[in-house]
This record gives structure tokens, sequence and C-alpha cells, in this order.
């Protein structure tokens, strides 16, 4: 078994893949921003460029889930903080990388934002990037990775698509309003929305960390589904009705430019995910929604 550091453990994703991981048998250590109290954290400050190294000293792989959240107004101070927050926790891991040596992997965070805007163009690794802020950032965010993949270290990027959950992710402000039968598709509704199960998430990463994948790998289910398609199908779960439709225009009154990747439509594809060999537990759009009814059970 390995010995894994993980940044962002508190958040949806990092807590259930800690919990995956040391129900694997990994020892596993979270990386925190106050003084290390716990016998399993490493203190960091990423915003310094400081982490106590030598606590790292036995680390296997470093999972990188830092940035600040994208769900609110991006004001142009925000929208500074979305970059620095992951670029400042990229590059002192990937120096750490450098640091431990060639041996230490390091799977780090990205977004399907990588790919822009794109319609119903089918999107893989392979895939040149997009335009626009949330792009433009991911692009950065990938290259900050380069110093460690450049000593010899295997660097995995994790394109992550919207992650559904019942605790939070992509669904975390429409479930309410699903539940009380209040709501509807966003946009048009007939933008693609890449999902992907936070069951799966985590079983993806925790499965790239035991591979030799590196490169980026697209986080999502094999399932096309719009965004209609993926909101209906959740109400009817919930034995709820779907009928009211949020405008472009209102979405961009509440959340400003944030809108436009909430409308962005992506056809997001696993290829390495599926040609690696890794099975979905919730690869289609029946079984997610199964799952996330039980969820509330």
């Amino acid at each position: 078994m390995a010995t894994i550091a993980v940044s962002g453990s508190s958040g949806l994703i990092g807590s259930a893949l800690v919990t995956l991981l040391r129900d694997e048998g990994h020892d596993v250590l979270r990386l925190v921003r106050q003084a290390a109290v716990e016998l399993d954290e490493v203190g960091w400050d990423p915003a310094r460029g400081e982490i106590n190294l030598p606590a790292c000293s036995g680390v296997d792989a470093f999972v990188n889930l830092s940035g600040a959240p994208l769900a609110r107004r991006w004001t142009d101070r925000y929208r500074e903080e979305l970059v620095s927050s992951r670029l400042n926790a990229t590059r002192l891991l990937a120096r750490c990388a450098v640091e431990l040596g060639p041996q230490v992997t390091l799977i780090n965070a990205s977004a399907v934002g990588f790919y822009g805007d794109r319609g119903r163009e089918p999107l893989t690794e392979d895939s040149p990037p997009g335009t626009g802020f949330l792009a433009d950032l991911v692009q950065k965010w990938e290259a900050a990775t380069d110093s460690a993949r450049d000593a010899g270290s295997r660097v995995v990027l994790v394109r992550t698509g919207l992650v559904m959950s019942n605790r939070g992710g992509a669904l975390g402000p429409v479930m309410p309003m699903l539940r009380a039968g209040l709501g509807g598709p966003l946009g048009t509704g007939e933008q693609i929305w890449p999902w992907i199960s936070l069951r799966d998430e985590v079983r993806a990463i925790a499965w790239l960390i035991d591979s030799e994948i590196s490169g980026p790998v697209n986080l999502a289910s094999p399932a096309t589904t719009t965004n209609g398609e993926l909101i209906r199908a959740i109400a009817d779960g919930l034995g709820r009705p779907a009928r009211l439709r949020v405008p472009t225009a209102a979405l961009r009154l509440a959340m400003g430019d944030l809108a436009t990747d909430i409308v962005a439509s992506q056809n997001e594809i696993p290829k390495v995910l599926l040609e690696g060999g890794f099975t979905f537990k919730q690869g289609t759009l029946d079984e997610l929604v199964t799952w996330l009814v039980a969820e509330e059970d």
C-alpha cells in the first residue's frame, strides 16, 4: 500500500477520496493550512510557498484538489483568487515532487472547462483547448505541473466534469429546487453536461494512483446527456415535476459571468479511462438517478 498526501481533503471530493483510500489500506496524509495537530496532518501554506517537506519524505503520490470554488459570482477580485489558489498550490506540490524525486506521482485536479463551449463535438484528451476565462485558467493550471513532469515524475491531469452528489457539487444549488418541485432545465437545456458521480470520481482517482497512466484524463461518465435530460431524470426519480426552465438571462443576472459556463456544452468523452479498463458504477443516467435517490433515503 502507498502513502498518499491529499490537498483539499475537507472538500466534497477530497473527503470522499480520503475515506476510499483508507478503506483500500493506503496511508493518507492531509495537507492543512492551519498548524498540524493530528498525526495525519501536514502543514502547508500555498500562498507563501511553504510546506513541511520532511513530513512528506515517505509520500508516494500527491493528490492536489486545492482551489477556490467556482460556483459563485466571478468578480474581478474573485477571478484573481480562482487563478492564484490553483497555481500557488500546484506549483508548490510540483516543487515537492521535484525535491522528493521522480518516484513521486502527482495527480493534479483540472477541469472540463479546458475545452470551452464546444456544442456536440466529441472531446477526448487529445482535443485542443477552448477559449474563455475558464479555458485559459485550466491551461495555466495544468502548465503549473510542468516542473514535476520535466523532472521525471508521473503527472496525471484529471479533467473533471460536473460531479453529481446530494451533498454538494454541481447539484448543490439545484437539488433543493428539484425536491420542492420547482426545478427545470437551465438555459435551453440542450447543452451537454459531462457529469460523473462522486463515487466514480473518487474511484477513478484511486484507480489512476495505482495505474501507470500519465497526462490528461477526462473524468466524466460515458453517457452523453443534455442538461434538460439530466434535470428531468433526477426530478422523475424524486417523484417531482421539472417544468420551470431557468432562462439564460436569469442565470446571468444571478451568477454573472459564471452563467456562460453553466450553459456551455461539453461532450467530454472518458477515452483514457475506458481504454485503460476502468469500469463505472454509475455509467448511465438511470444508474446515476438510482444512486442519487438511494442517497436521499
